[in-house]
């Protein structure tokens, strides 16, 4: 392994986290999917001279790295950009997930021969590489410290045999309760066993309902499963699995770590569950009335001066609309008042703090791996142009329209040098309701706000589709957000947007029918700006030794 370059010195935590950052400076300049007919294709003589060059002109600036264009030998090619540079700095890697079963519950891969053969036909397609959850339920079901990877290391053996590099879902959520789960693995069962003499163990609505999907952030350092905390199991569980996969990471396989941090893998709270009946567009619930989080709520009340405020009992059911509740109605609604807005940060806080002590354990874990860690921010959409923004609120993402509750989600990654993994690049208003009051294209957008947020702070972004596409609408929509300002030559003063990478859902048989196949085959070409040849030298210089923070950036 690489040795680290990390700091060891504590960095302090952002103080200014509730801070209403206003929304401004969002990327403009969106570009129909790039044409391509006349783009120049690299010959292996430009792409040696472009690896040679890229190997010896890596630079620093404003405090993040990044990868320098090509070295100049000559006042000539200093002067000018050639096209193949332009290419480089348009490609985005571009992975398909595997399907959420791939290893079962019994840790064993789901057909071999079949998997085999698809990735074979993806890896001509020139995939980057692909995406996998790593269920919790899966390696620690027989015991508390009891893993056991053997599922996972044939899997990874054969993407290793195949050259398709890993993106690893660290997954301590449940399978199965969200949109588009169709197997199901559950918790570890001896956690799950703790839930049955204390239930609160698990996120509760206001009703009593309780979630399995994942753990309550409330019992975050409380050692209630075997003398562990949850923090603690998720960071014994990232150790183990540093330690059996020493041979991927040595050889350069796995490339990033996504940290699960809650249902979905997404940091957010579990204020939507179908298990639950809530249905698409509803508002969904608050996810604080465990006893845990209640008394934290109630300890936080008492020393802000108002022991008399309670969680809120206004705020309606998981299928209601903003304006059928007192809580998130446009006129005056409790969100708005002294003890809504308290409540508000205080909730959204809970989540930040939550992600930032897990992505710690994360760093700690994979200390002088060369990768980069990742966290996903879900797209919640629906009900963004109402002024409550109801369905945001109840996850977790304190947004209003004065008030920008994603640049502290940002702001909160930069400090572990993270990646901001968005989901639903591929959806349009035009394919949503009008009731949602979603914002996919308008403006203000919800995608470009986050991305905007993620660049602002000087981090990378990537993204996902939240639905499995599979038509030429949902991919040139991908390509609109992956690269904001199309493929063409751009000004000196103008920012070059690209995504870090985009991961598309998922590897199904559908996606492999020969129509299906041939049309992603051309997107994917689209998403490597018409290269041809390949460019695994982008991980080599993309992928940084993990450090524990970055400085607070100013304010914007």
């Amino acid at each position: 392994m690489l040795s680290s370059h990390c700091s060891n010195q504590q960095q302090q935590r952002h103080v200014l986290w509730d801070i209403p950052f206003p929304r401004n400076r969002t990327y403009s300049g969106w570009q129909s999917m790039v044409n391509g007919s006349n783009k120049k294709r690299l010959t292996r003589g430009n792409l040696q001279r472009l690896r040679t060059g890229m190997n010896s002109s890596a630079a620093k600036t404003d405090g993040v790295n990044h990868v320098a264009a090509a070295s100049r030998t000559s006042t000539t090619q200093s002067e000018a950009t050639t096209h193949d540079d332009k290419l480089i700095q348009h490609y985005v890697p571009t992975f398909v997930m595997l399907p959420l079963g791939v290893v079962t519950a019994e840790n064993v891969i789901v057909d071999k021969a079949k998997l085999e053969k698809q990735l074979k036909e993806l890896k001509a397609a020139e995939i980057d590489g692909v995406m996998v959850d790593v269920w919790w339920g899966i390696i620690e079901a027989r015991g508390p410290k009891q893993y056991d990877w053997r599922g996972y290391r044939e899997l990874f053996l054969l993407l290793k045999k195949l050259d398709l590099k890993i993106q690893a879902i660290m997954s301590f959520h449940q399978c199965g309760g969200n949109i588009g789960d169709n197997v199901f693995i559950s918790l570890p069962q001896w956690v799950l066993k703790v839930g049955e003499t204390d239930p609160d163990i698990f996120y509760t609505n206001r009703a009593g309902a309780r979630n399995k999907e994942y753990l309550s952030l409330g019992v975050d350092h409380l050692p209630l499963f075997g003398g562990r905390t949850p923090v603690q199991m998720y960071g014994d569980f990232m150790k183990s699995f540093r330690e059996s996969m020493a041979d991927f990471f040595e050889s350069g396989l796995i490339i990033d770590i996504e940290v699960g941090l809650g249902p979905a893998g997404e940091l957010r709270y579990a204020s939507y569950p179908e298990t639950q009946g809530w249905a698409f567009p509803g508002i969904g619930e608050f996810q604080c009335y465990d006893k845990y989080l209640a008394a934290d709520f109630k300890e936080a009340a008492a020393k802000a001066g108002h022991p008399e405020w309670e969680l809120p009992d206004d705020a309606g059911e998981y299928n209601s609309r903003p304006d059928q509740t007192a809580f998130f109605r446009s006129n005056n609604g409790t969100y708005l008042t002294e003890k809504g807005k308290f409540f508000l940060t205080w909730y959204s806080t809970k989540l930040l703090l939550h992600g930032d002590e897990i992505i710690d354990e994360a760093n700690k874990a994979f200390l002088g791996c060369k990768l980069k860690l990742a966290a996903k921010v879900s797209g919640i959409h629906w009900w963004y142009n109402h002024p409550s923004h109801a369905a945001e609120l109840t996850a977790g993402y304190y947004n209003l329209p004065d008030r920008d509750g994603y640049r502290p989600v940002a702001r909160m990654l930069s400090r572990h040098n993270a990646i901001l993994n968005f989901t639903c690049l591929e959806m349009r208003n035009s394919e949503q309701p009008a009731y949602a009051k979603s914002a996919l294209l308008n403006t203000p957008m919800i995608i470009s706000q986050v991305l905007s947020d993620g660049w602002k702070e000087g981090i990378e972004v990537a993204g996902e589709n939240a639905l499995a596409r599979y038509d030429a609408d949902g991919y040139n929509q991908i390509l609109l957000n992956a690269r904001p300002n199309g493929v063409r030559p751009a000004m000196e003063r103008e920012k070059k947007l690209r995504m870090y990478g985009v991961t598309i859902l998922r590897l199904t048989d559908d996606l492999m029918r020969p129509n299906n196949l041939d049309l992603f085959k051309k997107f994917i070409r689209k998403m490597h700006a018409d290269q041809v040849a390949k460019l695994p030298i982008i991980y080599h210089l993309r992928l940084h030794h993990l450090i524990h923070g970055t400085e607070m950036l100013q304010n914007y």
